[in-house]
């Protein structure tokens, strides 16, 4: 199994994993583990968030005037009358 070593980690941050791994009754190593892979689920459902909010806002102009759609000043009147 490959290991992985991490030079000038911030003390706070390795605290923060020994809290971590403590409370849930982990080793450092495999609290780590598991953070790393929430970090990179998160990542991902974030890039995927984004992919399907930017394919909205094109298929949302599509039938607008581009131009009109994006128009600053109209999407701030827009929001000081909410």
């Amino acid at each position: 199994m490959p290991s992985l070593q991490v030079r000038d980690l911030p003390d706070y941050i390795y605290q923060q994993i020994i809290q971590l791994a403590e409370a849930e009754r982990r080793s450092i190593a495999q609290e780590t583990i598991i953070l790393l892979e929430k970090a990179l689920q998160l990542e991902k459902s974030n890039k995927k968030r984004r992919s399907l909010l930017f394919n909205h806002i094109i298929q949302e102009t599509k039938d607008k005037n581009y131009k009109d759609a994006l128009d600053p000043v109209k999407l701030i009147r827009e929001d000081r009358e909410r």
